[in-house]
């Protein structure tokens, strides 16, 4: 399609052009345009085998396509038949249910007079396909349908055309659609097809391949079918046969290949029985042998499975897998084979014919799990690698891929291909489309490497992918991952900086642990298991907010900050736990930021890759559940300290007192950790008390009550910081109410534009009350 679309651009046409020219044409595409795709990969860090390449044309996937073909064809399970099919008039192909997507649109129902023979009484029939009329066979109604059991058995006249047809009973006739009655036209829909053959109608087609009306269409031959439809509307309408139209919402199918409306068309196709085939593939889904995630896919793999039709495997195109049949002229058979042959294998005769279509992209794809490890063959690769573990796809094509995989791998591996399939989310762009090269609405991986990093890009979308959810794309969570990307460097930097003269000579075991030292320990700990533990059930989002928290809050924030001080008094032991927790870090880091996980490494390293490194397993014995209790009561505290500081804007560089009442045994535990708070929370003493202060600001804390006293010196500057707010919004209250007694301002301002004001005044006053009852509370 794309290539189509290249060529017409420079006034050609593929037809013009010759299928060899054609097929080069898109070699060259795919050659420049895989390459791309594959360079796209390498840069996100997808850590292929990229030896192992390949591509669905390659020789040891056709010849896979070829042997499982005939394999299916000596089986009986792939027979040619006409059936009525999708045909895409556009693009002039047959096409799978799963290739055509239905859009609902506002259309219109057409109310149209079917006279009997007496031309006195007629029956009315609605459609939203008037063309089609001059198609159809007979005119069926519910037997249960009391206003029309009267009309069974008789004959109307087609209008325009004045062809006679019978009206039948079928109860499929839609007692809730138009006016009950349903016009039969066999060759152009799908359950009129399943109608016509119960009922021996005549099969008559009046739309050709290219969407035009052909010979059977009479004075109509040779429009496109909408010129006709308008044709047609207008001459019912001359004749008294248009009784109404009415506006009507329906959902007709699009090609997904080219977006034009398809046509339900009776044509001779090669087709795939999928009664049998399914069978194992719904028991291993129902067994629990093939697991989807999440978990409600299954069901409608299963819905899809348990309701399926046989599969319309060929496609009138000219690029993709021939379809390996050969046409006896001599003796009349349509027969498969393995290499091109010369002569029928039935009868000797040299008069074959080879099959004009080809298969289905979808055949091919579906044997991908094993055909491009060397199947038919039984290559070590394919009892190496054969079945693989997790599937990662899109729930778009469960049907078209997914379900092909499973039917075909149990069919000639007697084997499932996977054991897990996730379905990831699905990116949509801000208006809330999905992103599609074809559609136009995709973003260039590449722009966003280059404006955020590789890495960050990588970690953003993970930060959005919750499990089956769809994604509305924003550039916020990238530009925060790029944002995080820069601290871990710094803090890595800021750790290798000062281990430089470390020598690792002694376990980690062999120190003597503080209270900090062991806190960060097991937290480390903690964020191992949960990172593994998400990972292993696909919840990647839950484990990059994770690893997120962990390292700008615990690490950055919390334990290097207080580092800096051990280094000077515990050098070794500091250094050991530093390197430590940044190793292990790295390593569950990795899957999310390959390139910059790897940087820090080969800095720390040289030699050995941080890729080849074992994944961090748990260590028991540095778990330490009090410690980290411990320090989530002593970090609560001094972040209530922060707070209190921040409220009345004390200068960072000026120390405070703080006084504390409450439970003894909490007391005792912040008296503890005394050195870290002066240190970390600016304070120069902490006292206890046995009555609340008259004048502090204050927090609860458990059991505990901190007060920041508010001496004559800080109460003073309070005052003054307060009073300049008040002065300031009330210049700020002053301002609007001029605007709103201002009468021309009034008149010619919009109505939001007031709101808005009004409602900034309100705030204003409000906030205005609350300085002033806090100017009362200090004086």
């Amino acid at each position: 399609m794309v290539v189509e679309k290249e060529m017409l651009k420079k006034g050609l046409n593929k037809k013009e052009l010759g299928k060899e020219n054609f097929i080069k044409e898109i070699w060259n595409w795919k050659e420049k345009y895989g390459g791309t795709i594959v360079h796209q990969l390498k840069r996100l860090g997808v850590s292929c085998d990229w030896g192992r390449e390949r591509f669905t044309l390659d020789e040891v996937c056709s010849k896979a396509v070829r042997e499982a073909f005939v394999r299916l064809f000596e089986k009986g399970y792939i027979y040619k038949g006409k059936q009525i099919i999708n045909w895409c008039p556009r693009c002039q192909t047959a096409l799978s249910d799963l290739e055509v997507k239905h859009q609902e649109i506002l259309g219109k129902l057409y109310y149209l007079r079917y006279y009997f023979e007496d031309k006195n009484n007629f029956i009315t029939v609605a459609t939203t396909r008037p063309e089609t009329i001059l198609a159809d066979s007979a005119v069926a109604v519910n037997p249960k349908d009391e206003r029309f059991k009267k009309f069974i058995g008789k004959k109307v006249f087609i209008p325009i055309i004045n062809r006679l047809i019978p009206v039948i009973k079928d109860e499929r006739a839609n007692l809730e659609f138009g006016t009950g009655a349903l016009k039969v036209t066999p060759a152009h829909d799908q359950l009129d097809y399943l109608i016509g053959k119960e009922h021996n109608l005549l099969e008559i087609t009046v739309i050709d391949e290219a969407g035009k009306m052909n010979k059977n269409a009479g004075q109509y031959q040779g429009l496109d079918r909408f010129q006709c439809r308008e044709n047609f509307i207008k001459d019912l309408e001359k004749i008294g046969a248009l009784e109404k139209i009415e506006d009507y919402r329906h959902s007709p199918g699009y090609c997904d290949r080219c977006a034009a409306i398809i046509e339900p068309y009776l044509s001779s196709q090669w087709f795939m029985s999928m009664n049998e085939l399914v069978k194992p593939a719904i028991s291993a889904v129902k067994e629990g042998k093939i697991k989807f995630i999440p978990e409600r896919f299954s069901k409608v793999y299963l819905y899809w499975m348990e309701n399926i039709r046989d599969w319309c495997i060929s496609r009138q195109l000219w690029w993709g897998h021939p379809i390996p049949v050969w046409e006896c002229i001599s003796c009349g058979k349509f027969l498969a084979y393995r290499e091109d042959p010369k002569t029928c294998k039935s009868c000797g005769s040299a008069n074959i014919s080879p099959d004009p279509d080809v298969l289905d992209t979808w055949f091919s794809s579906g044997l991908w799990p094993f055909s491009t490890l060397g199947w038919p063959e039984n290559t070590p690769e394919l009892k190496y690698y054969y079945p693989s573990s997790s599937l990662l796809t899109a729930r778009e094509i469960i049907f078209l891929r997914v379900a092909r995989m499973i039917i075909f791998g149990l069919e000639f591996m007697r084997d499932i291909p996977f054991k897990e399939v996730y379905i990831h989310s699905t990116i949509l762009n801000q208006e809330g489309r999905r992103m599609s090269k074809s559609l136009g609405t995709g973003i260039d991986p590449l722009e966003l490497f280059d404006k955020y990093g590789v890495d960050a890009t990588r970690f953003g979308l993970t930060l959005e992918t919750e499990q089956g959810q769809d994604i509305w794309f924003s550039e916020e969570r990238l530009n925060l991952a790029r944002n995080f990307a820069n601290k871990i460097w710094n803090a890595a930097r800021f750790i290798l900086q000062n281990t430089k003269d470390y020598k690792d000579n002694h376990p980690l075991e062999s120190y003597s642990l503080n209270f900090i030292d062991k806190w960060i320990l097991s937290a480390l700990q903690r964020v191992i298991k949960e990172v593994s533990s998400h990972l292993e059930v696909y919840e990647f989002a839950v484990s990059a907010r994770i690893l997120y928290d962990f390292f700008w809050d615990d690490f950055c924030d919390w334990y290097l900050e207080i580092a800096k001080l051990f280094l000077i008094k515990e050098k070794e032991k500091t250094q050991k736990i530093l390197i430590f927790v940044l190793e292990n870090f790295l390593k569950l880091l990795h899957p999310f930021m390959p390139h910059l996980s790897e940087k820090i490494w080969q800095i720390k390293e040289e030699k050995n890759f941080l890729i080849n490194s074992p994944w961090p397993e748990i260590n028991l014995n540095l778990i330490f559940n009090e410690e980290e209790s411990q320090f989530k009561l002593l970090r609560k505290f001094i972040r209530g300290i922060r707070n209190l500081r921040s409220e009345i804007k004390i200068n960072p560089a000026n120390k405070i007192r703080i006084e504390i009442l409450g439970e003894e045994n909490l007391i005792k535990e912040i008296f503890q950790f005394k050195e870290l708070i002066f240190s970390l929370a600016g304070v120069f003493e902490i006292k206890e008390i046995s009555q609340r202060p008259k004048i502090a600001l204050s927090f609860v804390l458990e059991a505990l009550e901190v007060f920041l006293p508010l001496e004559k010196d800080l109460l003073n500057q309070e005052i003054v910081r307060k009073e300049k707010e008040l002065e300031d919004l009330e210049k700020n209250i002053e301002r609007i109410n001029q605007k709103l007694r201002n009468q021309d301002f009034l008149t010619k301002a919009p109505q939001e534009i007031l709101e808005k004001e009004k409602n900034k005044l309100k705030n204003y006053n409000l906030l205005k009350n609350k300085i002033k009852e806090r100017l009362k509370d200090l004086e």
